[in-house]
Order: C-alpha cells, then sequence, then structure tokens
C-alpha cells in the first residue's frame, strides 16, 4: 500500500508588534516533499485556512536555496499544491499515515491555538498514526494532549528549534514564547546539536522530530524509516 503523508503548512505571513512578514521556511516544506516523493508516497500539502501557503521570502534566496527547494520549485505539482493546499479543516486522521508539521516563524502565529490542527493531531495520536515536525512544526504540539490526557510531548525524546537559535536569529522578542522552554515545561526529554544550525533528528516511536531547517531532509528520511519498520 502507498504510504500516505500530510504536510501541514502555517496560513500565517505576519508576527510580531509592529508586524514583520513572515511565513513557512521554503525548506522545511520542500526537502521532506522531495524525499518522500522519491520514496513513492501520496503527499497532500495542507495549511491552516488552505490556499495560498505565504513563504518566508528570506527562505527563497541564497544562501538558504539549495538543490531540493530548486526543484520542487520547477515541479508543476508540488508547487499547485503549494499554492492550493487543501484547508486543514478538510483533513482527516483516518485517511493518512503520517503528519508533517513544516515550519517557519509562521506557525507562531497559528499553530498552537488552531483547533482544527489540535483535534486532527489529538486524533491522529489516538489512532497510532505517526506525527512529524521541524522547527517551528513544533509550535503545533503546544496544546495537543497524548491518548492518556498528558501533553503530545510528555517523556518523549523530541527537538526542535532551540532558545539559543532564536536568539542567534534575533527573533526572540517576536515570538510569544521560547519553544524549547515550552516542550521542556510540558515534560519532553529535549535534545539538540551541540551546534546552532547544525542538523539534529530524533525518533521516540511514533514521534519524529527534527531541530532546524538543516535537519529537514534528514527528519523526512527518519520519517520513512519509522513508517517501513
Amino acid at each position: 500500500m502507498t504510504k500516505k503523508i500530510c504536510i501541514i503548512c502555517t496560513s500565517c505571513d505576519k508576527i510580531g508588534d509592529p508586524p514583520e512578514p513572515t511565513g513557512a521556511w521554503a525548506e522545511e516544506i520542500m526537502a521532506p516533499y522531495r524525499v518522500w516523493q522519491k520514496h513513492g508516497y501520496s503527499i497532500t500539502i495542507a495549511s491552516i485556512k488552505g490556499g495560498e501557503v505565504p513563504m518566508d521570502e528570506t527562505s527563497l534566496a541564497p544562501p538558504f536555496l539549495n538543490k531540493e527547494v530548486e526543484e520542487f520549485l520547477l515541479d508543476d505539482e508540488a508547487m499547485k499544491g503549494l499554492i492550493e493546499s487543501t484547508p486543514l479543516a478538510d483533513i482527516k486522521a483516518a485517511d493518512f499515515d503520517a503528519f508533517f508539521l513544516a515550519g517557519g516563524h509562521g506557525t507562531v502565529g497559528d499553530f498552537p491555538n488552531d483547533a482544527n490542527l489540535i483535534a486532527l493531531l489529538e486524533a491522529a495520536a489516538a489512532a497510532g498514526k505517526l506525527i512529524s515536525a521541524v522547527c517551528h512544526g513544533a509550535e503545533g504540539f503546544v496544546n495537543v494532549k497524548g491518548p492518556d490526557g498528558k501533553p503530545l510531548v510528555a517523556g518523549k525524546c523530541v527537538t526542535c528549534f532551540t532558545d539559543k537559535e532564536e536568539y542567534a536569529a534575533a527573533k526572540e522578542k517576536l515570538v510569544p514564547f521560547l519553544l524549547e522552554s515550552r516542550l521542556r515545561e510540558q515534560g519532553a526529554r529535549f535534545e539538540s546539536a551541540k551546534e546552532n544550525w547544525a542538523p539534529h533528528v530524533v525518533a521516540d516511536h511514533k514521534l519524529v522530530t527534527g531541530q532546524n531547517p538543516a535537519s529537514s531532509a534528514a527528519v523526512a528520511k527518519l520519517v520513512a524509516e519509522v513508517l517501513s519498520s
């Protein structure tokens, strides 16, 4: 059976006061898409509101362009999925084998409190589906409970964009909370690379996470390993 993966993206294009333009981070959508495309998976791109996914323009320019991003941008079918993303309200847990939360600072504005995302991830967790995130995609975990009623990340080994990376990127004043700190508060067994921006991925059963944009392809490959095990 062909594996079905849903990539969930932000619909938020501004954060902070005064607002700064943001959105999804290209590599965090496009590198995993290319990895799973090569595995022959069926991939659906969804977003909180549906329609065109707002992109962080910084992520589409040097030095952040890479082979996977360039290949995605030249793939008409892939680009159609990004421009005509499925509204998250139309996504059902039963229809997919895995859910992947792509990052970008836009997620800060809509992932944590979106009722559809919370309900979808709780249903996915209850059904034993694989749940994954990279970088700020883990913003989507902060109000999600596992089947035991505890925070989804409680007692789990996870990673995300670290507090040190947030300060190094000079974005700490734009975010309402530091994601690493919040996940730790919820009982996560947090781990990360020793150096900022270095790739780091971790799988704890069916919860698979990547630290930062550099982890995008690696976390997608780890998802594929877990799905095939």
